[in-house]
């Protein structure tokens, strides 16, 4: 399968409902670490001179993934809207389960984490009543060196580590077979790809160890390659810029999410607006290079760059 292929198959995807045989696992929460809280700041909205906010909605809590979307709130948006009278709270998990429940239980007011096929999925797995809204700058998915350092060093029987969440594997396997490693099905949903997709593997006999997507950092010392989400990467001081290869389809570029009730209240706006401010805008090119933007901000959707794009030697290693 091409990847002209594929990026046909995306289109069609995304134009249908689509994803809604993609299940869900790894939904004990149980196990998974606690999100961390971290407190508004004391007295920031009564050292303002602010009063064009929501007045029915003046604390915002927003929920991130620990990583660049955390480092956004931190750094930038909480800032903005403290300025403009708002208390502003910050969540960070360490996960993609709770987020969505603690947003539908009302725990959060806002998430931003997730690219909308898992938003889609998610949301009608678990019957809940959330909306997408804004996109947000994101660090694409990619594969990093692990014990072995180029994509030279390809072999047979080869370990390869990626995320054990639906999607994201999905999306693992679609780069893989981009790079000749592994052979997708004809005509399969890449939107849903799994194990059970793979048409062949002989050629290099990948061992693919699924892990939680927060794990694939520390574990790249026990695999040969890993599949690791951008956040996490950077979360774990991987610069994007050392990635072997990276996707090149935008379909994943990631959204906030609310609950469908909120949609059109003032604050919504209000952090909309945060986010897509000028003094946003040129804090994310700053600070994030090399990741993919939001659409809506025209050009700059595609300041992007390819620093890991297919490598012509591939073919030549797999001979």
């Amino acid at each position: 399968m091409k990847l002209t292929d594929i990026s046909r198959q995306l289109a069609t995807a995304f134009a249908a409902v689509g994803v809604s045989s993609l299940v869900l696992v790894g939904c004990n929460n149980s196990s998974a670490p606690e999100a961390t809280k971290e407190p508004v700041t004391e007295g920031s909205t009564a050292e303002t001179a602010a009063s064009d906010i929501d007045p029915e909605h003046t604390k915002i809590v927003i929920g991130t993934t620990e990583g660049d979307f955390a480092d956004m709130v931190r750094n930038q948006v909480k800032s903005s809207l403290e300025a403009q009278g708002y208390e502003v709270e910050l969540i960070a998990f360490t996960d993609y389960v709770r987020p969505n429940l603690a947003l539908a239980e009302g725990d959060l007011d806002i998430n931003i984490f997730q690219h909308k096929p898992y938003l889609d999925t998610f949301k009608k797995e678990n019957n809940l009543d959330l909306v997408e809204v804004f996109q947000v700058p994101t660090a694409p998915l990619g594969i990093y060196s692990g014990k072995k350092t180029t994509l030279d060093d390809v072999y047979k029987g080869m370990r390869v580590s990626a995320p054990n969440d639906p999607s994201n594997f999905a999306r693992a396997l679609v780069m893989m077979d981009d790079l000749g490693w592994i052979t997708l099905k004809d005509n399969i949903d890449p939107l849903t790809a799994s194990k059970t997709d793979i048409a062949d593997n002989s050629k290099y006999d990948i061992e693919i160890i699924e892990l939680e997507a927060a794990q694939l950092p520390r574990a790249r010392d026990e695999v040969d390659f890993a599949v690791i989400n951008g956040n996490y990467a950077t979360d774990a001081g991987i610069k994007l810029t050392e990635a072997l290869f990276q996707e090149p389809s935008f379909a994943y570029v990631n959204w906030s999410a609310i609950k469908s009730a909120d949609a059109g209240k003032k604050w919504v706006e209000d952090v909309t607006n945060a986010y897509n401010s000028e003094a946003f805008k040129k804090y994310a090119h700053e600070t994030f290079p090399g990741y993919k933007y939001p659409k809506i901000w025209g050009s700059d959707h595609s300041a992007h760059t390819d620093t890991a794009t297919k490598p012509a030697p591939i073919e030549a290693a797999a001979q």
